[in-house]
């Protein structure tokens, strides 16, 4: 398996272990589960942001520009609610 496969299947899945601790704080009971809950999210999108860094410096995680005129409408019509 290549480096770049390795590093896009690590990225998977701290996006999950990241979803299921915010549900975890979501449907925390007590402030110190939900503490708990935070903390372990913080710590993962801290890795979640190294990961994303390092493939984006080998080219290995594509982004698009936003397009400002689709920023700007998305901003009108979330403005009118």
């Amino acid at each position: 398996m290549e480096d770049k496969d390795l590093m896009e299947n690590h990225l998977c899945l701290v996006k999950g272990i990241c979803d299921l601790y915010l549900h975890g704080m979501i449907e925390s009971s007590t402030a110190e589960v939900h503490k708990q809950f935070q903390n372990a999210l913080n710590e993962e999108l801290n890795i979640q942001n190294k990961l994303y860094n390092l493939m984006k410096e080998r080219n290995w995680y594509q982004t698009d520009e936003a397009d400002m005129s689709k920023i700007s409408i998305a901003k009108q019509k979330f403005n009118q609610n």
